[in-house]
């Protein structure tokens, strides 16, 4: 039996600069695209390299979309497929999403996250530096550690070292703000600072970090998380909302504290 190839018609969103206006924006709809001969075995994104290759062949202009790895664990393709950070399937990347999942005559709308904070690049391109900035402010252990110790130098409780494994999973997509009607980050800040505060090593910084991290969240234009989970829902790697209770907990604490600190030093409560 031979494989299955596909036929599909892909409605996708074409913005040639950031400060141009994306095609539904200019003709209130996005433009379809013929993709024809696609394996069921290929990938979503190469279907996508596939569909510009017959755009080339016709001298039209290819559309320009992330990748890197193609396996999964490096974040970098972010597609909202079908209403779907990531398309259908849940805890699965673009790059991993496989079109035996569709059907022939499909046809299949493609954009890219929606987030004020993500402003488009070009096409299906988004600029995610406010995550890069996110972590610059404190997602990093700033003590010396020395040369590499023995790994059973500092016990770690095994749960600890679960829920720090966990975390430490989320590869910064950027599918949790895009399925978040408020283009929250909170799951995305929650994992990093999981990750961290859930080792011996990240207790030191933890609410300098804390601070520092939610602050940079919150001066990058991200909104802010209002219970729905769908960025729960839409991450590939399931990382858990429990982590932004977590969160929530550390930089009250940490206000608090700096609070009380303001008072000890004599400098009032405003």
């Amino acid at each position: 039996m031979s494989d299955r190839t596909l036929d599909l018609t892909l409605h996708i969103w074409r913005q040639a600069k950031p400060d141009r206006p994306g095609e539904r924006e200019t003709s209130g709809e996005l433009k379809p695209y013929k993709v024809k001969g696609v394996s069921e075995h290929a990938s979503f994104l190469e279907m996508l390299d596939i569909l510009n290759q017959q755009l080339q062949e016709r001298d039209e202009e290819p559309v320009a979309f992330d990748s890197d790895c193609r396996e999964g664990i490096c974040g970098t393709c972010s597609l909202v497929i079908n209403g779907r950070p990531h398309g259908p399937n849940a805890g699965t990347t673009t790059c991993q999403l496989h079109m035996r999942y569709f059907k022939a005559g499909d046809e299949i709308w493609i954009e890219p996250w929606r987030a004020g904070a993500f402003p488009v690049v070009r096409d299906l391109c988004v600029d995610r530096t406010a995550f890069d900035k996110i972590i610059a402010a404190g997602g990093f252990v700033t003590a010396n550690v020395g040369s590499a110790p023995d790994g059973n130098a500092v016990p770690v409780p095994k749960v600890d070292a679960d829920r720090a494994m966990d975390a430490a999973a989320c590869i910064g997509c950027g599918a949790c703000v895009a399925a978040c009607p408020n283009s929250s980050a909170m799951l995305f800040v929650a994992a990093k600072l999981g990750h961290l505060h859930s080792l011996p090593q990240g207790q030191p910084e933890r609410a300098r970090r804390t601070r520092a991290m939610v602050e940079a969240m919150d001066a990058a234009g991200f909104g802010n998380c209002s219970n729905h989970y769908e960025c729960e829902a839409a991450c590939p790697k399931g990382i858990s909302r429990d982590y932004i209770a977590m969160m929530n907990r550390d930089y009250a604490k940490a206000m608090i504290a700096a609070r009380d600190e303001k008072k000890s030093s004599g400098g009032g409560a405003g």
